[in-house]
C-alpha cells in the first residue's frame, strides 16, 4: 500500500491527486483505486484516532470515499487534495463519535481487546514484548481527551507537518503546536517507555486496504448502474 509521504508527487508512474481527480472526473473512475490506496493509512489512522475503534474506523473510511466520490465535482485546487479528503473523514469520524456517545455510555465504548493490532515478529519473546508496548502506547493515546487525539495521531503517527495537520482539522497553526504539546507532555511517560516511533502504531495492512477498496468499489458500481437505470 503507498504511504502519503509522496501522496502529490508528479511523476511518470506516480500521478499527482490532482491528475487522478481530472482523470476521475472525465469518466476513468478506476484511478479513484489509487487515490483510495493512497491515502487508506492517513483516513485510518485519523478515524481510529477519534474512534479508538477499528471497526468504526474501517466504516468512516468507507463513508468518507463514497462522499468525497460524490463531491469530488465540488473540489477545488485552493488546498492539497489530502487535505480535503482528510477534513471529510474527520468530519465523518466526529459524527459517527457523537452518534455512538448517545447510544451509549463513554466509559464502554472502543476500549475492548478486539482494537488492538497485533505486531508480527519472528520471535515469540520479543513478539510478546513489542506487542505488549505498542498496546501500552496506543492505550496512552486512546486515553487522550478527543481534543487532542486527532492532532497527535496526524503529527506524530502519520507524520504530516504543523500546516498539513491545521488544514486537515481545521485549526490554526498555533493551536496545532499547543494541542501537540500537551499530548506530548500527557504521554512522556509511556513515549519514553516504548521502543518503537509512534510511527509504527496504528498500522492499516494490505489486507484491511483490499477490503476497504473492495467495498467501497462495489457500492460505488451499484450507485452508478442504479443511475443509468434511472435515464434509460
Amino acid at each position: 500500500m503507498t504511504t502519503t509521504a509522496t501522496a502529490s508527487r508528479d511523476s511518470g508512474e506516480h500521478p499527482s491527486d490532482e491528475d487522478l481527480v481530472r482523470r476521475i472526473r472525465a469518466g476513468d473512475t478506476a484511478m479513484f483505486e489509487v487515490l483510495m490506496r493512497r491515502y487508506n493509512q492517513r483516513l485510518y489512522r485519523v478515524a481510529r484516532g477519534i474512534l479508538r475503534n477499528h471497526a468504526d474506523a474501517e466504516d468512516v473510511l468507507q463513508q468518507a470515499y463514497l462522499n468525497a466520490y460524490a463531491h469530488l465535482h465540488q473540489y477545488e485546487h485552493r488546498g492539497s487534495f489530502a487535505g480535503w479528503l482528510t477534513r471529510i473523514a474527520v468530519h465523518e469520524a466526529f459524527a459517527r463519535h457523537r452518534r455512538r456517545a448517545e447510544a451509549a455510555p463513554e466509559s464502554i465504548v472502543g476500549n475492548g481487546p478486539s482494537d488492538r493490532i497485533p505486531s508480527p515478529s519472528p520471535d515469540p519473546e520479543q513478539a510478546a514484548l513489542s506487542s505488549e508496548l505498542r498496546r501500552n502506547l496506543e492505550t496512552s493515546i486512546d486515553s487522550l481527551a478527543e481534543t487532542y487525539r486527532p492532532v497527535f495521531v496526524l503529527r506524530e503517527v502519520e507524520g504530516l507537518s504543523t500546516s498539513e495537520t491545521a488544514e486537515a482539522l481545521g485549526l490554526s497553526e498555533d493551536t496545532v503546536k499547543t494541542r501537540l504539546r500537551r499530548a506530548r507532555a500527557m504521554l512522556r511517560e509511556a513515549l519514553a517507555g516504548d521502543g518503537r516511533r509512534p510511527g509504527d502504531l496504528l498500522r492499516f495492512g494490505l489486507e484491511q486496504c483490499d477490503r476497504v477498496v473492495a467495498a467501497v468499489l462495489a457500492r460505488l458500481t451499484v450507485t452508478v448502474s442504479t443511475g443509468l437505470e434511472r435515464l434509460s
